[in-house]
């Protein structure tokens, strides 16, 4: 994997946005096709938040709109879902806020959300030192580590300074899905661990995804931004 994978050709970003971040209509999602192992009934959803017991919000992976699913009266167990698990799930839609009815878990991804963050690290800093430069609201770099071995890719975004990028991020109204579907198109589909980070007294939001599912470091981003690993039953 080379620095320079995340930008084509023609100054759109491998991610599916062109260099000013705004979403590309060509953007393919290899996760939005049918599986074999779905019903009729199911579809896709990206799971965001398990804002309470039993209530989720999801994000439907066809639309890319949010759906916030009801708290109780769920046909199957909801308990062991985490933020950022790829579900297959039949929704019953017959009452104002969803059920569900059926679920199943197709990639445990987990998605991570830190508000305030310090410090800030070097590469992000960098990194959003060369979009300001370029007269940019957005760049992307590929990560590694101390052996210069690629092992994730961050992004960074501008923020209006009151967190608007940060919070449209969390509740799915701007989707992180671009963003992993490209590293699953470049390194194979595989669980990834997703950090959202919003610097503390700075104007831009921190996108990186760790190829490596509790690999050393989405270690070092829980430990350092106090985000602790779920327990999961899930591997």
């Amino acid at each position: 994997m080379n620095d320079d994978i995340w930008t084509s050709d023609d100054g759109t970003t491998r991610d599916g946005t062109t260099e000013r971040g705004t979403t590309d209509d060509r953007t393919e999602d290899a996760d939005r096709t049918t599986g074999e192992d779905r019903t009729p009934d199911e579809k896709r959803y990206r799971v965001l938040a398990v804002p309470e017991r039993g209530r989720l919000r999801l994000l439907d992976r066809e639309t890319y709109e949010p759906v916030v699913t009801a708290a109780e009266g769920h046909d199957t167990s909801v308990e062991d879902l985490r933020p950022g698990y790829l579900v297959d799930a039949d929704l019953d839609w017959s009452s104002a806020d969803p059920t569900v009815r059926s679920v199943s878990v197709a990639r445990p991804t987990l998605y991570a959300f830190a508000d305030g963050i310090e410090p800030v690290f070097e590469a992000a800093r960098e990194t959003w030192a060369d979009a300001r430069a370029a007269g940019d609201g957005m760049n992307s770099r590929v990560t590694r580590n101390t052996d210069n071995e690629v092992n994730g890719v961050l992004y960074v975004f501008a923020d209006d300074g009151v967190g608007g990028t940060f919070e449209a991020f969390r509740d799915g109204t701007r989707p992180v899905e671009p963003l992993v579907d490209r590293v699953n198109d470049q390194q194979g589909s595989a669980p990834r661990e997703v950090f959202v980070l919003r610097p503390a007294n700075e104007q831009f939001v921190v996108v990186t995804i760790a190829l490596r599912k509790g690999g050393q470091f989405a270690d070092t981003l829980r430990e350092t931004y106090d985000c602790p690993r779920p327990p999961e039953s899930v591997e």
